[in-house]
C-alpha cells in the first residue's frame, strides 16, 4: 500500500554508521507524514555487528535495501556505493540523524516541479547550518544560489553541502564520484569544490532549519569528529580560521 505522498520517481537515499535507532526513527517518521518512494537505499559504512542486526529487523516494518561493506571506508565510498544502487531519476540525499518535518512533502513536491522546470538545476537543498549569503527569490520559498568568485566574503563557497539535497541520480556524470580514502569532511570539501568547478547550479529553501530537523541523542551522537581548529569559539582562532578560509577555498577554486 502506497502512502498519499508517493514519489515514485525518487529514492531516498540513506547513509548509515552505527546509528541503528536513528535510522528507525527517519524511517519511520516519513512514514508517519505518509510520505514514501519509488525505492529506498540504506547505505551502511560497516557499523559493529548489533547495528547490523537491528537494521536486519527492520525490514520487518520498513521496505527498503540495504548495500553493506564489511570495513569501514569513509563518507566518500558510502555515499558512492550507495548511489550506485539507485534507479529512479531523483535521489532525496539523507543521513540518518534527521528527520523531516510535518509539512515536507508538499515543499518536496515543490522541488520536485522545479527540478522538472529547470533542467540547469543540479541540486535543492533543504537544510543548513546558515543562510546562503547570495540567494535570487524563484518561488515556493525557493531562492537561486548565486555563486561569483568576486563577492565578498567566503561562505558562499558553501554551495554544496551533504545535508539533505534532493540531486538528479546521474549526479556523477558531472561532478565525480566522491573523494575516497580521507576524512568526512575533506570529502565533503572536495565535492563542493568540484561542484563549483563544474558549474553546477543549486536552489535553497529560505527557511532551512524547518524541513529537517538533526537529532543527536546521547545514546548515538555523531559520528563526525571534528578538530578544534574547526569548532574552537575563540576570537584569535575565529579570526584565524576566517582568514585562512578566504585564501584557501579561493587558491583552490581558482589555481589548483
Amino acid at each position: 500500500m502506497k502512502e498519499k505522498n508517493h514519489f515514485k520517481d525518487v529514492t531516498l537515499l540513506v547513509t548509515h554508521y552505527n546509528r541503528s535507532r536513528s535510522l528507525e526513527r527517519l524511517l519511520q517518521s516519513f512514514k508517519n507524514i505518509e510520505c514514501s518512494f519509488g525505492d529506498i537505499v540504506v547505505s551502511d559504512d560497516g557499523s559493529k555487528p548489533e547495528h547490523l542486526n537491528y537494521i536486519s529487523q527492520l525490514h520487518n516494518n520498513f521496505e527498503f535495501r540495504s548495500i553493506t561493506t564489511p570495513v569501514n571506508k569513509g563518507l566518500g565510498n558510502n555515499i558512492n556505493k550507495g548511489q550506485d544502487a539507485i534507479r529512479t531519476a531523483y535521489t532525496l540525499y539523507v543521513q540518518e540523524d534527521f528527520e523531516p518535518a510535518a509539512d515536507f512533502a508538499i515543499h518536496f513536491q515543490h522541488a520536485l516541479d522545479i527540478a522538472d522546470e529547470r533542467k540547469d538545476i543540479d541540486l535543492v537543498r533543504f537544510y543548513a547550518y546558515f543562510k546562503f549569503p547570495y540567494l535570487k527569490p524563484f518561488r515556493d520559498g525557493f531562492s537561486e544560489m548565486k555563486f561569483k568568485w568576486w563577492l565578498p566574503g567566503y561562505k558562499k563557497f558553501y554551495y554544496y553541502s551533504d545535508h539533505p539535497h534532493l540531486r538528479r541520480s546521474n549526479f556523477f556524470e558531472k561532478f565525480g564520484r566522491y573523494p575516497e580514502g580521507v576524512k568526512g569532511d575533506v570529502t565533503e570539501y572536495r565535492m563542493m569544490m568540484s561542484f563549483l568547478k563544474n558549474k553546477g547550479k543549486a536552489m535553497f529553501y529560505e527557511d532551512y532549519k524547518s524541513l529537517f530537523f538533526q537529532k543527536n541523542s546521547a545514546e548515538e551522537p555523531s559520528t563526525m569528529k571534528r578538530n578544534l581548529w574547526r569548532e574552537s569559539n575563540n576570537i584569535f582562532i575565529h579570526l584565524m580560521r576566517e582568514a585562512y578560509r578566504h585564501f584557501k577555498f579561493n587558491y583552490d577554486l581558482l589555481l589548483r
